[in-house]
């Protein structure tokens, strides 16, 4: 373990991988980055430099080209490949080989049950989940799931490392489909879908009552907390009327399923519930990336007092270490 600091592995070299090793580097860890893809190893210090502008820190990270030398070291392994079962459990089953026998390994799967890709391996008590949401160097949230064959200790280091590197870590006691937050979301999306589908407002009017109404203050407050304040009362007495009435659809939505059938899937072909012109897409990544960083930066600002965020990785360049 390095002094005031852990060694890290990050397996999987794609923006979400990148973006994990630089919140964790900045964080004073020493970062070790393997992907099997040249061309993916070869994007880091690109994908790297993109981030280091928008927060104004460089960090130093290894790249290289054998997961065996990026994962020798390290205490915590965090896989960030693709979202495919077979590739996670031959990732998992080499990391059980090469890892050295105290470290975490955690995968950043979405939906992905941790114990099917924990199927079957040795030392399934320190193997987890920890899912990062999109962009991990500004959403600050991991959900860290505990498998069956989870171990408590395991669990509590892993919230501990998070805490310690400016990350929210939540725990979440099932390894049950899509966790917490995909599980809310994806509500939210089925009953989005069926007010469309069933002509009761456009995808534009839907978008609009969310971003400008209960949608801008769920930052603030939570649901329950937000119920919790209003009085459950209240709740109850919506919910008696609101809930026979919701979407029940068991699978997804005829809506959806036609239009993936119909090729509109969304901004790359410039249609899919909302229809998408030239430019207006980059211009709403923008519109979220700048919020995001405004919010991070008033949370920094407001859990430092105005002290510096990050302490001893300043000007440091991208390392290249391929074996």
């Amino acid at each position: 373990m390095n002094p005031g600091g852990e060694n890290v592995a990050v397996v999987g070299a794609g923006r979400m991988g990148t973006s994990i090793a630089y919140a964790l580097a900045a964080a004073g860890h020493r970062v070790e980055v393997f992907d099997p893809v040249e061309a993916a190893r070869a994007a880091v210090p690109e994908r790297l430099a993109a981030i280091e502008a928008q927060l104004d820190l460089a960090v130093a990270v290894g790249v290289h080209d054998s997961l065996a030398a990026a994962v020798q070291r390290a205490d915590v392994v965090i896989e960030a490949g693709p979202e495919r079962l077979d590739a996670k459990r031959e990732i998992f089953a080499e990391l059980v080989r090469d890892a050295p026998v105290w470290a975490l390994l955690a995968t950043n799967t979405s939906a992905i049950p941790i114990a099917e890709i924990a199927a079957g391996l040795p030392t399934g008590e320190r193997i987890l989940g920890t899912h990062f949401w999109n962009p991990p160097h500004l959403v600050p949230l991991v959900e860290v799931v505990e498998a069956e064959t989870t171990g408590a200790a395991a669990v509590a280091r892993m919230v501990a490392f998070l805490r310690e590197a400016g990350m929210r870590p939540v725990h979440v006691k099932a390894d049950i489909p899509g966790f917490i937050g995909n599980r809310l979301q994806h509500a939210m999306k089925r009953e989005a879908i069926a007010l469309v589908a069933a002509g009761h407002c456009t995808a534009e009017a839907l978008d609009e009552v969310v971003r400008h109404g209960f949608g801008s203050r769920l930052a603030a407050i939570g649901p329950l907390e937000q119920a919790d304040l209003g009085g459950l009362e209240l709740t109850l007495a919506i919910h008696q009327t609101l809930m026979p009435d919701l979407d029940r659809t068991p699978v997804p939505h005829p809506l959806l399923v036609e239009k993936v059938e119909r090729g509109e899937v969304g901004v790359a072909v410039g249609r899919g519930f909302r229809d998408w012109a030239p430019g207006e897409a980059e211009e709403v990544r923008e519109r979220v990336t700048r919020e995001l960083l405004r919010r991070r930066a008033s949370e920094r600002t407001s859990s430092n007092d105005g002290m510096g965020t990050v302490d001893g990785v300043g000007n440091q360049k991208v390392r290249s270490d391929a074996q």
